[in-house]
């Protein structure tokens, strides 16, 4: 069904239970065992406090062979990221973005209530509940005449994955978290993360299912901090006074982004020049409902973490409150 630096996602069927599962069979390394079993403590005690109504895969069972933690889940469909993809990177309709968006803050404001921070939102990580989709004519992506065609997922059902990541709120934290794309600017400061950098994450996924690609497509700490300038504004002083040292480097003056003066190549330079502010992307692929999700999106990529809407909040907001 897929694989990763963990190991691999097997179809199975359950002769038992008469049901397919995915089982997701995981590196006889000790960091992806160790994963697997934070992995395994995070779902039972997401199970164990769980009311029916939030949205992550359930656990079925594990066991471990031949030194191979092996995680027995429920099967689900693709990941929004492979609908996507398959789709050409045709972008969700805002109503089913606002959808999917409703249920991922739940999940997140969930794990905030138990004092869980998943570290590693993104599209891959959000799966479809199931795999049928309708097909459509629409979504031009090229200049020629010919009848482009969008598949559109038959349900707006969502559930989280991949919870070998999580961190509980009082216990030590490495310093880089998050995948790049989806990584918030006080862990590229150095400046300590908390439950914030999830809402960060949400933000970047949402507008990535908004216009069908990644906001910040970066592999590289300066160009994704000017980047990140570029679409939001300024980086606030107060944050890059408390930089620490290794993206002090970042700076000249103290106070400005080195850029383009430190960019790595003419392409990088590129690549953040053609990025437009957060409205003006909003309003070019939303047009109903683009001046609340464009206030919502500002509200989630907030640079300081402590002015960022908590998920509470975010789900309070009138772009999920007044959809029309």
């Amino acid at each position: 069904m897929g694989e990763g630096t963990f190991g691999r996602v097997l179809e199975c069927w359950d002769r038992q239970n008469r049901e397919y599962v995915a089982i997701k069979v995981v590196r006889s390394i000790r960091k992806y065992r160790d994963a697997a079993m934070i992995e395994v403590d995070v779902l039972e005690h997401l199970a164990k406090n769980d009311k029916g109504t939030s949205h992550f895969v359930q656990i079925r069972n594990w066991f471990d062979y031949r030194n191979h933690i092996c995680i027995v889940f429920e099967r689900l469909g693709p990941s929004l990221f492979d609908f996507l993809k398959r789709n050409k990177y045709c972008p969700f309709p805002v109503d089913l973005v606002r959808e999917f968006g409703r249920q991922l803050l739940e999940s997140v404001a969930y794990m905030h209530d138990l004092r869980l921070i998943h570290t590693d939102l993104k599209p891959e990580n959000i799966l479809l509940v199931s795999s049928e989709y309708v097909k459509l004519p629409g979504c031009k992506r090229g200049s020629s005449d010919e009848t482009h065609f969008r598949c559109l997922p038959k349900s707006s059902a969502i559930k989280l994955i991949d919870f070998g990541s999580t961190a509980f709120d009082n216990q030590n934290h490495s310093s880089i978290v998050s995948t790049r794309h989806y990584r918030a600017p006080e862990i590229i400061l150095g400046l300590g993360w908390s439950y914030p950098c999830d809402l960060w994450s949400v933000g970047c996924i949402l507008i990535e299912l908004c216009t069908g690609e990644a906001l910040f497509q970066t592999h590289e700490n300066l160009e994704h901090l000017a980047m990140m300038e570029r679409v939001l504004g300024p980086l606030p002083e107060h944050m890059i006074r408390r930089a620490n040292r290794g993206a002090e480097k970042y700076f000249r003056r103290g106070s400005r982004l080195n850029w383009p003066e430190g960019a790595v190549s003419r392409e990088s330079i590129r690549a953040v020049r053609k990025l437009d502010r957060l409205k003006n992307i909003v309003s070019q692929y939303v047009e109903s409902s683009r001046y609340s999700l464009a206030d919502m999106l500002e509200g989630l990529l907030k640079y300081d973490p402590s002015e960022r809407l908590t998920a509470r909040q975010a789900l309070n907001h009138p772009f999920f409150r007044y959809p029309n």
